[in-house]
């Protein structure tokens, strides 16, 4: 992480603390401008639009068990309790309103290239040494924006799970890279919304927590061929299985 990005998510860090003690701090301050992309009005139930899409697209990870947040840019009640969620995850006032003191904690925890600072396209794109987001189901512009939302996911992910490293052993294969490794030919993989997870935190607890992280998806320790990793998706099917982890 760099020096600026450090800055920036401590200085964060004590606006979310300092949230919490509201008899001394009477406004928020202005929300700064971000790399990535700069909110520039108070988002609330009722708001729609590309803003609101974004936001969803950073707590979408902040659900309910066996909940997906719909990325659908209105915000309504599911997307006002998951900021709730969020924002309580990160200190600040639980209100569900994203304002300056909420979007300043996420660009704290985004990189110019809108990733989590704690995951990043090279790692959820090393494709068989290959790189890049092409040659997979769709294309490579919805593999790139999959790949984001999963990112974010598994940040929120990470959180939950006290800040332990999370390490991606793959991401998108393209359709050569699949077959060399014995991926399954509908693997959700090829479309960039797949995920395989090793410790940090134990492949259990990362199965387990999935469930409340707006994964459909989740395939670890019990399950053939996923011992060594816990998988992660976004498919359109609900599809739980680590027997191990009693799921």
């Amino acid at each position: 992480m760099s020096t600026t990005r450090l800055s920036r998510l401590l200085a964060a860090a004590a606006v979310g603390l300092a949230a919490t003690f509201t008899a001394f701090v009477a406004t928020a301050p202005p929300a700064a401008a971000d790399g990535c992309y700069t909110w520039s009005t108070t988002l609330r139930e009722g708001s729609s639009g590309d803003a609101v899409a974004r936001l969803q697209i950073r707590v979408a990870g902040w659900v309910t068990y066996d909940e997906v947040l719909v990325v659908d840019g209105v915000y309504g009640a599911r997307t006002t309790a998951a900021v709730k969620r969020f924002q309580s995850a990160y200190g600040l006032t639980p209100d569900g309103i994203a304002g300056s003191q909420t979007f300043n904690m996420i660009y704290a925890l985004q990189d110019d290239d809108c990733s989590p600072i704690h995951f990043t396209f090279a790692e959820v794109s090393y494709n068989c040494g290959r790189g890049g987001f092409s040659g997979g189901a769709v294309s490579a512009t919805q593999v790139r924006e999959n790949l984001l939302r999963a990112m974010w996911k598994a940040e929120a992910l990470r959180h939950k799970l006290g800040d332990r490293p999370i390490g991606v052993s793959s991401g998108f294969r393209d359709y050569t890279c699949n077959a060399s490794v014995g991926g399954a030919s509908n693997s959700r993989h090829l479309y960039g919304d797949a995920l395989d997870l090793v410790p940090g935190p134990s492949l259990c607890d990362m199965a387990r927590t999935a469930r409340y992280t707006g994964f459909n998806g989740i395939f670890g320790p019990g399950y053939p061929d996923h011992n060594d990793h816990t998988h992660v998706d976004s498919g359109p099917n609900r599809a739980w299985s680590a027997p191990n982890c009693g799921i």
